[in-house]
Order: C-alpha cells, then sequence, then structure tokens
C-alpha cells in the first residue's frame, strides 16, 4: 500500500478525442490552462501532449509545445512538466502495399521525437519501450531506437518515465538499467486498457508490478471506465496514479469531465484509502528530480 501518493494528470492526450468533448484542451494556451487547473486541485506532475490549433488533431510542432511550457513556467503555478516523447512511432501499413506507411502514419526519428525534450529540458518526458498494436495500426519502437533515445534523455538530465503496456516492455526496460541507460531508480508508468495491450484488470497490473525492477518508482492508469478503479488499484498495490482527459472523458455514465474533476475524484479515492497527495516539491524529493 501507498499512502504517500503522486497524482500526475494528462490533459489532453494524442488521440481522436477533440470532436468527443467540446472542452478538450487543444490549443497551448488551453492545454497550459488545463495543467494548472490540474495541479490547483491537487496533481503534482502535468503529462502533456499538443495538438494542432485550428483543427484539434494530435501534433508535435516544437512550437506548440514551447508555448505550453512557457505559459506554466510563467504562472505561480508549481507543477512537474512531463512531456510525451512518443509522439512520431504511428504506422499504418497502405492497403495495397504494406511496406510502406499508409494514412495516419506519422513516423519519426529518435533526434526528431526528442527535439522539444533536448530544447525545453522538462523535468520529465515519456519513453515508450516497445513495439505494440494500437487500436487498428502499430506503434514502433525498435530496441535500437529506444537505446539512441534513452541516451539522449540520459545526457540532457531528464528523467524518463518509462511506459510499458505489456510485460515484454518491463524485460526491454531492464535491458535498457543493465546497459547503464537508465538511471536509478527509475520511473514507470503501467498503461492499462489501450487496445490491444494489457487489459485494465487487477491481475495484469500486479503481474507487471512483479515484474518491475526492486528499486523501481512506479504509477499506473487505466482508461475510460477502468480510470477510477485502477486509482485505487495502483495505490493499494504500492503505485502512484495518473487521471486526465487523456484517458477518459467522463467524471460519470453520460457526464463529460474537466481535468480539474477528475484529479478532484482521484484525491477522493486516495483520501478516503488513508493516504494523502504528495505536492510537487514532495514529488520531486520522491523521484529524485531537481526544479528547472
Amino acid at each position: 500500500m501507498n499512502y504517500d501518493v503522486i497524482i500526475t494528470c494528462a490533459v489532453t492526450g494524442s488521440g481522436d478525442a477533440a470532436g468527443k468533448h467540446p472542452q478538450l484542451p487543444k490549443t497551448p494556451e488551453e492545454i497550459a490552462t488545463a495543467a494548472i487547473e490540474a495541479a490547483n486541485a491537487g496533481a503534482a506532475v502535468a503529462h502533456i501532449h499538443v495538438r494542432d490549433p485550428e483543427t484539434g488533431a494530435a501534433g508535435r510542432k516544437l512550437e506548440w509545445y514551447e508555448e505550453v511550457v512557457e505559459r506554466i513556467r510563467a504562472s505561480s503555478t508549481d507543477v512537474i512538466i512531463n512531456l510525451t516523447a512518443g509522439m512520431g512511432g504511428d504506422y499504418v501499413p497502405h492497403p495495397e502495399n504494406p511496406g510502406i506507411g499508409g494514412p495516419g502514419t506519422d513516423m519519426a526519428t529518435p533526434a526528431e521525437r526528442l527535439g522539444h525534450v533536448e530544447k525545453l529540458l522538462p523535468e520529465i518526458c515519456t519513453l515508450d519501450v516497445g513495439t505494440q498494436n494500437y487500436s487498428n495500426s502499430a506503434y514502433v519502437s525498435t530496441p535500437e531506437m529506444l537505446r539512441e533515445m534513452a541516451k539522449k534523455i540520459q545526457a540532457c538530465g531528464v528523467k524518463p518515465e518509462i511506459e510499458v503496456f505489456e510485460l515484454g516492455h518491463v524485460w526491454f526496460a531492464k535491458q535498457l538499467l543493465k546497459e547503464g541507460l537508465l538511471d536509478a531508480p527509475p520511473l514507470f508508468q503501467l498503461c492499462m486498457g489501450i487496445p490491444w495491450t494489457a487489459e485494465a484488470n487487477a491481475e495484469n497490473m500486479l503481474a507487471l508490478r512483479n515484474m518491475l525492477p526492486e528499486n523501481a518508482i512506479w504509477a499506473g492508469f487505466g482508461i475510460a471506465r477502468m480510470q477510477m478503479p485502477m486509482v485505487a488499484q495502483a495505490m493499494i498495490l504500492g503505485g502512484n496514479v495518473r487521471v486526465g482527459l487523456e484517458d477518459n472523458l467522463y467524471l460519470e455514465k453520460g457526464v463529460l469531465a474537466s481535468n480539474g474533476q477528475l484529479v478532484e475524484r482521484a484525491v477522493e479515492i486516495v483520501e478516503r484509502l488513508g493516504g494523502r497527495i504528495l505536492t510537487p516539491a514532495e514529488a520531486r524529493q520522491k523521484l529524485g528530480l531537481k526544479k528547472r
């Protein structure tokens, strides 16, 4: 059981939710405001993607990340910035020639995936440590691509949050540790319920947790209606938690949520289980971060 809980809020994500939720943050200003809202509600960490301000589609332009980060840092709100480095791995085989990418493909080099991280130096960035099926496409991160990304993240002094979606990802992360490409203690995020990876249930979260290195710090989340059940499950199993509109759009059936409301619900669950929420300063100490 973890009684001192870090809450991460993933405020917008990269999925097609822009047309499903009218208040989903899309512009850099909206995304920064959502991160601040989440922090004021109790989140120590804001996990950030960016979107095309005009269309709401997922994007990865440096200037969008720059504006979001500048707005958060210029505010009086203390929150740990966690930038995604997962964009640029989407592969959709062309229907007539699967050897080339079709519509929806967005493949980038490790250097391109990390350009915004090296420029903006957040306290945390994500590292999705494996290839997997994702809905009707594939997410591609080969071992050599990941080794190159881990070296770049390590060189710029950013803490990687190791995103794992199935057991093989934990195995490879431990290999990166053996090779000295990840600094101890490693930080893991157990990502549950994303089709077609590990289903969001207690058995799978326990199995993933049991494979982590002994000194690992970890969090876990579930998507959609499993978001709040996985908050309780992660805390009970000794981990930290993540909520937010990236993973779930609803506060309850038929009621659209805000990021702040989802964080408040997570705070309530943690406190009802006898725990307390760590501040950003306390989370930095726990994670070994230095405020930038």
